[in-house]
């Protein structure tokens, strides 16, 4: 389907659902959706504040599904951890775990426990979030993971002998670029290796595009151009909520706008670029990620 938009996103009345980075742009506009369509759904965001105007928004709308904030930090593993645990003691389901978060072309920073800023938080945090909600994600039936990239993933590529930026110049967009093509290699492999449990749940993966959102508040080259060639935010998060809930979206699936270099547009299959499917490079990220995080992924034997 290519005219695929929100009347398409079936009814999703009795599913539980995380949005990280609810509270702006694609995430809010994703979390807003879900609800409407009947979905319970946690907005998990680190500023509280943002988090709550985010939730009565999407509350004055009078959706079918219910909205809570929950506190959650990517770019500091103990929040994840604390996020992770109280997830795990409040919820006896989890459908639908949508990685959006992250932060984009950044000043160099760190994270709370040292990493570079974006691939501490657009990846690894993500990473270790996964991993922890992993257990009751695989006890849901019919529960979905989506993994959110970019089409900057495309020319990038991850630096295994520096990945924390440490004695050369800082480049905001290579390491931009790193962080989301971790992302999307993360997907890939983790579909693969629920594949290979035999294990029901399945991994998607999409990118918005060009969407104007809060992201780009770093670049004003791209805030100039937006108004020519963005989409605004709620259909720039079409194809997340396609990989999110289309029936057909098989694992394993990515998910872009129809347009020109996948642009704009309706949300359609996207083009899956060479490295995110090497499985030698996601094997050592994959080893990189666990050792980085200390979190390891509890995923079944065959048959088990």
């Amino acid at each position: 389907m290519t005219d695929w938009n929100f009347n398409s996103i079936p009814d999703q009345s009795g599913r539980v659902a995380v949005v990280t980075g609810a509270n702006t742009g694609i995430g809010f506009e994703t979390a807003k959706v879900l609800a409407i369509k009947g979905a319970d759904v946690v907005l998990a965001c680190r500023n509280p504040d943002k988090a709550a105007e985010a939730a009565r928004r999407i509350k004055a709308l009078s959706p079918k599904g219910s909205v809570k904030v929950q506190p959650l930090d990517l770019s500091d593993l103990d929040s994840v951890a604390a996020f992770s645990d109280q997830v795990l003691r409040d919820l006896t389901r989890l459908d639908l775990l949508i990685n959006n978060a992250g932060v984009m072309i950044p000043p160099f920073g760190r994270t709370q426990q040292g990493f570079e800023l974006q691939f501490g938080t657009n990846h690894l945090g993500h990473f270790a979030l996964t991993g922890r909600l992993l257990p009751l994600l695989l006890a849901s039936p019919g529960a979905r993971i989506v993994v959110v990239s970019s089409a900057v993933a495309n020319s990038a590529r991850i630096a295994f002998d520096n990945l924390n930026w440490e004695g050369r110049t800082y480049r905001p967009w290579e390491a931009y670029g790193q962080s989301k093509l971790a992302n999307l290699i993360f997907a890939m492999e983790l579909q693969q290796r629920l594949t290979g449990a035999d294990a029901k749940l399945q991994v998607t993966a999409a990118h918005p595009g060009w969407t104007a959102t809060d992201l780009q508040r770093s670049s004003w080259i791209i805030r100039a151009l937006n108004p020519l060639l963005a989409m605004n935010a709620s259909d720039g998060a079409l194809p997340t909520l396609r990989a999110a809930t289309d029936p057909d979206a098989s694992g394993g699936s990515y998910w872009g706008p129809s347009g020109f270099q996948e642009l704009r547009g309706r949300p359609v299959p996207a083009r899956i670029p060479k490295r995110a499917i090497d499985r030698d490079v996601a094997a050592r990220l994959w080893d990189v990620s666990e050792l980085l995080t200390g979190v390891r992924f509890a995923i079944p034997s065959p048959g088990v």
